[in-house]
Parts: structure tokens; sequence; C-alpha cells
């Protein structure tokens, strides 16, 4: 599937691949059937061999039979793939306690990160606390549960093998967390937290080696218009092993950096 997608990091992605696969078949199926038939018509029905036009037309079961085989398939996709898939990303989200769970605030133009610390608890943010430079998120550090909290913009880390469960929301306007690798689109609504999972399966460093390009990083685009500065809303996201995650939070826990909108990650 790769040869015509991006490459799949992900544990749902070969479902997702699988679907889109199906439905191209399925479409390229009914432009080949569709265009034989015009072709057909235009051979059998041209001027030279009916100069008068027939208001009653062919009558028969052909074309009946083929919108019922097309309704049959496109139904079989449905609710044979696309449903289970929607349920399992939409219902079966696992428990939190299981997964790392991360909340991602959007805004004209970058993704602020907020991580809950090993606490596992995120702390208070208000509103009149925000200060886009040194705390766009407004995090009160005055809150026990925020003392162990991690926040950073545009960089999002993320153990491998592990579910991943991103709250996202906007401060603004409606943006759209996408990420090809890991089969992800979300739109971020303001006034809306909507929760979206995936489970991270091949690290930065070993996608970086089978694609043979050193300075590979998966990256969020934002996928809805959002402003004048749309195109330069990117964050990034780099996967570790779950013991160098751990050691990076731990890292951040002790010795957080200032805010300041980061680059990709070496």
């Amino acid at each position: 599937m790769d040869r015509w997608l991006p490459p799949n990091a992900a544990a749902h992605g070969a479902q997702i691949d699988a679907a889109l696969s199906w439905v191209h078949l399925l479409m390229a199926a009914v432009f080949a059937i569709g265009l034989a038939f015009f072709l057909t018509a235009l051979w059998r029905f041209r001027r030279s061999r009916h100069p008068a036009a027939s208001h009653a037309g062919l009558t028969g079961r052909f074309p009946a039979w083929l919108e019922a085989a097309v309704v049959v398939a496109e139904g079989a996709l449905l609710v044979g793939v696309s449903m289970p898939l929607w349920a399992a990303r939409v219902e079966r989200i696992p428990p939190e306690r299981d997964a790392v769970v991360v909340r991602v605030v959007s805004e004209q133009f970058a993704w602020n990160v907020h991580y809950p610390g090993p606490d596992g608890r995120f702390g208070r943010t208000a509103l009149h606390l925000i200060d886009l430079q040194r705390n766009p998120l407004g995090l009160d550090r005055a809150d026990p549960a925020a003392a162990d909290d991690v926040t950073t913009v545009n960089q999002l880390y993320l153990p491998v093998d592990r579910p991943v469960i991103v709250h996202l929301s906007s401060k603004d306007v409606i943006h759209s967390f996408n990420v090809p690798q890991f089969r992800i689109k979300q739109d971020a609504v303001p006034g809306l937290s909507i929760p979206v999972w995936w489970v991270p399966t091949v690290t930065t460093e070993e996608m970086r080696r089978r694609l043979g390009q050193p300075g590979f990083v998966y990256e969020i685009a934002c996928a809805q218009l959002c402003g004048a500065g749309h195109y330069r809303m990117r964050g990034f996201v780099t996967v570790l092993e779950q013991d160098e995650f751990k050691t990076w939070l731990e890292g951040q826990v002790a010795d957080p950096p200032p805010t300041s909108l980061l680059t990709p990650a070496d």
C-alpha cells in the first residue's frame, strides 16, 4: 500500500489503506463499466443506424442489475469495512490509564502541547494567564496538579507501541490535525475537546533508516484553511522508544525549557 500512500506508522493504518484500496477499485470498476456503456451506446445508436429518435427507448433488466450490484458493493464496504473502522476509532478508545494522554490546543498558527506529567493530572488553565510568548495555554503553575505538567509548542513527543490519546481543541478558528503516516486527520473545533487516538508503531529513527532520509520528521499539517499564516502552521512528532520517552518526560519535568516556537527535533 505504501507505493501510493505515505509509509504507514500506526497500528490501524493497514485497515485504513485497505478501505481506501477497495473504494478506489470499486470506483475504477464503475468508471470502466460506465465508459464501456457510453462507447457502446455511441456505436449502437449512431445516427446512420437510427436516424429517428425513439422516445420509448430500450427496455431490459441489465441496467437495473448493474445498479443493484453497485449498491450491494457499496453497502458491503460501508457495513463490512467503514463502520467497523469508525466504531474502533470513535467508540473503542482505550482506557486513559493504559495510554499516553496529551492535550493539543491549536491556534493561529501553532500547535500547543500539554502533558499532565508523572502524576497523570492536568493542571488548571485560565484565560487571564495566557501569554502568547511565555504561557500560551494559560497554565496556572500555582495549582499543585500543574507542578509537573509539561508544555511544548509545535513539538509532540510520543512513545512507540503504546496507545496515544490526543484531546484536540482550538483557541480561535477551526484547524485540522493531520499526520499522514499515522492515518490521522481530525478537525479541532473551538469550544469542543475532541479525542483522537492511535498506536505509533515506527520510531522516528527507524523511519529515517527505512526511508534513507536522516532529516525525516513526522509532520503535523493543518488540513483546514485557517488564515493568512496557514502555510506555516507546522508541528512535528518525534516517536521514541518507551524508555527514551520516559527519560525525555522526566527531563522536561526536572528542567523545563523556555516556551518558544520550535523547529523539527533532531
